[in-house]
């Protein structure tokens, strides 16, 4: 057991913390902290299965509810000092009798001198009732540091007696961030399974192990992809930017070693369908690590609390699945309401109070991909330094990006030839985006198919220009808004100058 575990633990029971909420799912190592604190106290355990518990050897001793425990047990500290241990009794602390024997125990331990006895509730679900939230303290096992994750590394190595290069238990270490020490632990046994040995390659083993605990939870959502940088035409500043920041990501040990801040991510604002999103699955691609979703919806709870929990593990899922890119969609529309009057505008705004501490805060290798259309409500503070790395800024695409688009679209359909002349569809698709432009070869491939030719001409792309109604035209006023707000920002164009 970690020291700092224990040694936080017995602080909090030094300041008479009378009820401690465990959120972990590895009862055994919180079992092993509360024995290292209460060496001399009196241990007595609720399994909400079994009844009291011998808290040592974990044989049933009575059958039981936790409020007929409760009152058995209330009184013990009048005699000894006690630790109440209860698990996954979360459901039960809806119970409003399980309730006032709580508080009475946490009001005894606070106010009485000749009276000691702390309750310990251990369960993967945090549930916090509103009479008790002034007693409880929730306390989360701390994840393991590098410094820890290498021990475990080379106790494994020592134990299954194979040997491992430093660099490649530095490499594989910071991998394992984010996890705790049960999932390392896992992850080791099934590498060494798989290849009776501990390599750079075990990597994409522990990545995808880290995809399952996505899908698992609910909470995110794992995107898989074909897009790499080579189908962005244009935007070549923020590919500069990014063919950098990729550098970082494929040598992290020797970066952060070298004193390198680890990139915390970008904010790319601009006009729909002109390759926000594509260029968060192309981050990805490039740094070659997981793309997972962030949907602010999906954590919304009907309970008091429900949500900022839910976004609190979230967060902390995409540092157990680091490194990986974090995409927020739409972010203005994700924290829409944001400063409103109203329950569901204030839940809103704690999320995005939660939401922007973490992001300052962070020092994981969670890559943030943050895309807007319309920032003029979202708050100024939101958009400074320190936040993102990077604010960019993506306009319609200019004539030589709009040649790069078709060509992309052509030759991805394999319909590409020398003889399409791009100037004249330079000059024709003026004030479309990507998302348009797409349109046009699609729709121009579907005709000559039905149509029976072979080759696709200039005149058939021109054709369904024509056809298009371009983003500058359904969307003007919209468009004109995006770049009035643009305008007072302090932000770097995507995009080359023509």
């Amino acid at each position: 057991m970690k020291r700092s575990t224990v040694d936080i633990l017995a602080s909090y029971i030094d300041a008479l913390h009378p009820i401690i909420y465990i959120n972990h799912f590895d009862f055994r190592i919180i079992d092993e902290a509360i024995a290292c604190v209460g060496k001399d106290v009196t241990c007595v355990e609720f399994n909400n299965a079994l009844g009291l518990l011998d808290f040592k050897t974990k044989s049933p001793m009575k059958e039981c509810s936790l409020e007929q425990f409760l009152k058995l047990t209330m009184d013990d500290g009048f005699e000894n000092e006690t630790f109440l241990i209860l698990k996954d009794v979360h459901e039960e602390l809806k119970n409003p009798k399980v309730i006032a024997l709580l508080k009475r125990i946490a009001e005894n331990n606070l106010y009485k001198d000749n009276y000691s006895s702390a309750v310990f509730i251990q369960s993967e679900i945090t549930v916090i009732p509103r009479e008790l939230e002034n007693y409880i303290t929730v306390f989360d096992i701390p994840l393991p540091t590098t410094n820890e994750i290498l021990d475990i590394i080379n106790d494994f190595t020592a134990d299954m007696k194979i040997s491992v290069e430093d660099e490649t238990v530095d490499d594989i270490a910071l991998s394992f961030k984010g996890l705790n020490e049960f999932q390392i632990r896992q992850i080791l046994n099934l590498a060494y399974q798989d290849g009776g040995c501990i390599d750079r390659d075990d990597k994409l083993l522990i990545l995808k192990e880290k995809e399952q605990f996505i899908r698992k939870s609910g909470m995110l959502e794992i995107i898989n992809f074909t897009e790499t940088v080579d189908d962005i035409g244009g935007l070549e500043n923020l590919k500069e930017w990014l063919y950098r920041k990729a550098k970082i990501f494929a040598n992290l040990d020797k970066a952060i070693k070298f004193g390198v801040d680890i990139p915390k991510g970008i904010m790319i604002i601009g006009m729909p369908g002109c390759g926000k999103s594509l260029t968060a699955k192309a981050t990805a691609s490039l740094f070659q690590i997981p793309l997972v979703r962030l949907d602010v919806g999906r954590l919304l709870g009907k309970y008091v609390g429900e949500s900022e929990e839910n976004m609190r593990r979230a967060l902390q899922l995409s540092e157990a699945i680091s490194p990986c890119v974090l995409w927020v969609d739409e972010i203005e529309k994700a924290f829409a309401g944001i400063g409103g009057e109203g329950g569901g505008n204030d839940v809103t705004t704690r999320l995005f109070g939660q939401f922007l501490t973490w992001m300052q805060e962070k020092e994981n290798t969670v890559f943030i991909v943050a895309t807007a259309n319309d920032i003029s409500r979202m708050p100024p503070e939101f958009l400074r330094k320190g936040r993102f790395d990077e604010l960019f800024f993506v306009d319609l695409p200019n004539g030589e990006e709009r040649r790069k688009i078709l060509d992309i679209h052509l030759k991805k359909r394999n319909k590409w030839n020398k003889c399409i002349d791009s100037i004249a569809l330079i000059d024709e698709t003026e004030g479309f985006n990507g998302a348009d432009l797409e349109a046009v070869v699609k729709e121009t491939i579907e005709k000559a198919f039905i149509e029976g030719e072979v080759h696709i001409t200039t005149e058939n792309l021109l054709n369904s220009v024509k056809d298009t109604k371009s983003i500058s035209s359904t969307l003007k006023d919209k468009i004109e808004a995006i770049k009035s707000t643009i305008s007072k920002i302090d932000i770097k164009p995507a995009s080359k100058k023509n």
